[in-house]
């Protein structure tokens, strides 16, 4: 029997994508021309994606549909290409970042956020390129915080991949699942639904050149630690507590997880939110309004640096519900308190990056 390409593409018409329902030919799923040599055909299909869950199954289709209607001995090779470049192996993601810290709190409420937002910022304002993922899938807070709630990022096809722009705003790049929701629905999703938003907006996003990829983590130790410790190798961890001893045993906790031999990340420091209560008006009055130099007790117990204490003052809580982190305004007092932390962690980063090895991505066997 004589075989020719009409054949072939005739047979291939008798095949549906389960995606869509429509047959390969008329889907354009047929790369180029059939090859055929001798008793031999070869052809390519192309996929939207590489890991596309009807493969498998089309390319059985194609094979049986040529053998019931062309002939039986025929033999079949069929390539599978997709129109999407595949997603980076875990090992080199995020290449052109220099540095990866994770910023944690053992309990909500401490001002993890606050303290992520303005951190990026000042360290934006000392000249490095900064990128901020609010990895507070439930609970995100980040766009609010830089007055960017109703932002929506766009998709750029880059070396043949769909990619995340993240939205930019006071030299900081961010992305956050507030960008995805509405802002009034709650987020109601099972951890591996969170693990696989997390690792997408990781993965699937140009962040481009980077001196600094802050991480504000949920607070607590949860499946979303877990994913980010397996997905990056972090480069440290910066905890954040209140003096209130409630905080501190929490904090505790955080810093242990961290530190542990199966997460193996180091921690950079302790940073205490709160510290004290001072009025714009009195800037030498001090209060202690959730107990005193808890903080610097327990940086000394962990054997870490206390890397900064940061006041309350009102203007913190104005500066996030408006969107204008006070990082942004160095004559106040918590303006400076966050640039004076910015130049902690700057110093602290150095010195890791001196006296240690490179973070290992923590790799899960299964047997």
């Amino acid at each position: 029997m004589t075989i020719y390409p009409k054949l072939i593409t005739d047979a291939l018409e008798k095949v549906r994508y389960p995606g869509t329902g429509k047959d390969l030919i008329s889907s354009g799923m047929l790369e180029d021309s059939v090859h055929i040599k001798e008793n031999a055909v070869s052809f390519t299909l192309i996929f939207e994606k590489p890991n596309d869950p009807f493969i498998k199954s089309v390319v059985k289709a194609a094979e049986t549909a040529i053998h019931t209607w062309v002939a039986e001995d025929i033999e079949v090779q069929i390539e599978v290409k997709s129109k999407q470049v595949a997603r980076p192996e875990p090992d080199k993601l995020l290449k052109q970042v220099k540095n990866i810290l994770a910023i944690s709190s053992g309990k909500g409420g401490v001002g993890k956020s606050t303290v992520s937002a303005n951190l990026a910022v000042a360290l934006a304002a000392m000249g490095y390129k900064v990128g901020l993922l609010d990895a507070d899938i439930y609970g995100p807070s980040i766009p609010k915080m830089f007055g960017v709630e109703d932002a929506r990022p766009l998709l750029e096809r880059k070396d043949g991949r769909d990619l995340i722009v993240p939205t930019e705003k006071y030299g900081v790049k961010m992305l956050s699942m507030g960008f995805f929701v509405k802002k009034e629905d709650a987020v109601v999703w099972r951890g591996s639904m969170a693990s696989n938003a997390l690792k997408q907006l990781i993965a699937d996003a140009d962040w481009g050149d980077l001196d600094f990829f802050l991480i504000d983590l949920p607070p607590g130790t949860s499946d979303i630690h877990l994913t980010m410790v397996q997905t990056l190798a972090v480069t440290g961890a910066l905890v954040v507590s209140t003096p209130q001893q409630v905080a501190l045993a929490d904090a505790r906790k955080g810093i242990q997880m961290f530190i542990g031999e199966k997460v193996n990340v180091p921690v950079l420091g302790l940073i205490e939110n709160m510290s004290w209560f001072t009025p714009e008006e009195l800037p030498n009055n001090k209060y202690y309004l959730f107990g005193r130099e808890g903080g610097k007790e327990l940086a000394k117990e962990m054997n870490i640096p206390l890397l900064g204490q940061i006041p309350i003052v009102q203007s913190i809580c104005e500066g996030g519900d408006t969107g204008a982190p006070v990082a942004l305004d160095t004559d106040r007092i918590t303006g400076r308190a966050f640039h004076q932390l910015a130049a902690s962690v700057v110093e602290q980063i150095r010195l890791r990056n001196e006296t240690m090895e490179p973070t290992k991505r923590v790799e899960v066997h299964i047997r």
